[in-house]
């Protein structure tokens, strides 16, 4: 009986906890599918009291908001593409050489993406300036690099680690050349670790705002968190558009750790136990 009620219970707290999780995205939803009027009155109930798309048909019709998604997919994908090509290949070398003082530098690769972006803010913007980068999609894809690219080579170096060099050495004493054995014995193996290292890189470049903010000055330029924050006029803001669009950008995200969740799972526990 003793047992019964405490699985109960800790069925009931995880429960609880994922509602109280969830409740904020459900909220924000919630407001999108309202209109105008029932946003700016003083009390709300946890349904709509009319469901309506017009906020969703305004930023596409209005707001031009598909000109911000293809913006922050471009960035976001070219930024995710180059760290995890980069960070694979430095990683393999930090996971597979004898390299003296390893740990000292996976520590600081870590350190460097814990960088305050506010203080790299002023000396890039110098930089971008005088290249006339300002306004363009280099000037994000470059600081997102500065913040993915070491969660990447320290992820993948943890998870290349776990990896048997035994494999390696048998596939070339198959005839295999190096070529061959990464690309087709490693990096199969790998995958989990790699997409792991993409998602995450992916959401720091899919989310962040101050760069964005920073470097780029015109609207067309705009990414998601930038086109977000310029739904509002001189006399109103547009909540139900912010809703809307907020709801719009999550969903790529939730889409992809719903349909990755196994290999982010396995990829974020790689170096916990050895075998």
């Amino acid at each position: 009986m003793r047992t019964w009620f405490g699985r109960a219970g800790f069925n009931l707290l995880i429960v609880f906890i994922i509602l109280y999780s969830l409740f904020p995205f459900y909220w924000v939803f919630k407001s999108s599918m309202e209109s105008s009027i029932a946003l700016n009155q003083p009390t709300s109930s946890l349904l709509p009291q009319q469901w309506t798309f017009v906020h969703y048909r305004a930023i596409f019709a209005v707001e031009n908001f598909l000109r911000p998604l293809l913006n922050s997919m471009f960035v976001a994908g070219m930024t995710t593409i180059i760290s995890v090509i980069l960070g694979s290949m430095a990683a393999y070398g930090l996971a597979r050489m004898p390299i003296k003082g390893k740990a000292m530098i996976l520590g600081f690769v870590l350190l460097v993406s814990f960088f305050p972006q506010i203080a790299m803010v002023g000396p890039l913007f110098l930089v971008f300036r005088h290249l006339h980068w300002l306004n363009t999609y280099q000037s994000l894809i470059l600081p997102y690099l500065i913040l993915s690219l070491p969660i990447t080579t320290w992820i993948l170096t943890a998870f290349f680690s776990q990896i048997p060099v035994d494999i390696e050495e048998a596939a070339m004493v198959d005839g295999a050349s190096i070529t061959q054995t990464i690309l087709k014995v490693f990096a199969p193996i790998a995958l989990p670790g790699i997409f792991t290292a993409a998602i995450l890189g992916f959401l720091l470049s899919w989310n962040d705002f101050l760069f964005a903010l920073s470097f780029i000055q015109s609207p067309n330029m705009d990414t998601v968190p930038l086109a977000l924050v310029n739904f509002r006029n001189a006399y109103y803001v547009h909540y139900g558009q912010i809703y809307a669009g907020v709801v719009i950008a999550s969903l790529p995200i939730a889409l992809i750790v719903l349909f990755l969740q196994q290999r982010i799972e396995s990829g974020l526990t790689a170096g916990s136990v050895k075998g």
